[in-house]
């Protein structure tokens, strides 16, 4: 697909993360005097909390999602064929994907207003469950078509804390389709994908978590 703007795949690291979208000139390498464009966007994710989600008691802490290194880049990452993954030319995220991840399920949380102890693993909070990311693909995947779907697929594992096991393991996968090969368009569908699976990783963790946290104490049966 000649027509869409493409570098091989890698990392760049940025100066500084940025609010809003916009464009900037970058410094050519070894102090050249061309510059050259590149659109920074930064996705704003917000939800809208669900009536049925439980309001529960209990406290979450978000361990840091992982990703493998082509994933977690502020890089665009495009998949023109199905075994062929590259970045998008001139244009690039304010964050890696694992930190936009992070951030919009922290505020996904707080603003849920079912859940008063939610907060990041680093701040040491003392916590009833944890939360497990793995963002697995973070892309815009042509599969064939004309034009290509904004992919977001991430696996989450829900801990109890006490006993590290694991109560509920599930993987999400949203697409958004693009309509276009616009990278303005490629970033609004990936915020709006971003917005849906995020919804979804809400709701299923305060459903799944407030069912465990319910179940009756199992008491082991006396000795004779």
């Amino acid at each position: 697909m000649s027509h869409i703007p493409l570098l091989p795949a890698r990392p760049l690291r940025l100066l500084a993360p940025v609010a809003l979208i916009f464009v900037l000139g970058a410094c050519s390498l070894l102090g050249g005097g061309e510059r050259s464009k590149v659109t920074i966007y930064s996705p704003v994710v917000r939800i809208e909390p669900d009536a049925a989600w439980p309001k529960v008691d209990w406290q979450l802490i978000l361990v840091k999602p992982t990703a493998a290194r082509v994933v977690d880049s502020p890089r665009i990452n495009v998949r023109p064929e199905p075994s062929e993954l590259q970045v998008y030319k001139g244009v690039s995220w304010a964050q890696p994907a694992t930190d936009m991840v992070d951030d919009a399920l922290v505020r996904g949380f707080e603003d849920s207003g079912r859940i008063s102890g939610v907060a990041r693993a680093t701040t040491g909070i003392r916590a009833d469950y944890k939360l497990a990311l793995d963002v697995r693909r973070f892309e815009a995947d042509y599969n064939g078509q004309a034009t290509p779907n904004a992919l977001i697929e991430l696996n989450a594992k829900l801990i109890h804390v006490v006993d590290q096991r694991v109560v509920a393991d599930r993987t999400f996968r949203e697409e958004q389709p693009v309509g276009s090969t616009d990278t303005a368009q490629v970033a609004r569908a990936m915020e709006e994908g971003l917005k849906a699976v995020t919804h979804e990783v809400v709701g299923w963790t305060l459903a799944t978590g407030q069912a465990d946290y319910q179940k009756p104490a199992i008491t082991p049966p006396p000795r004779r």
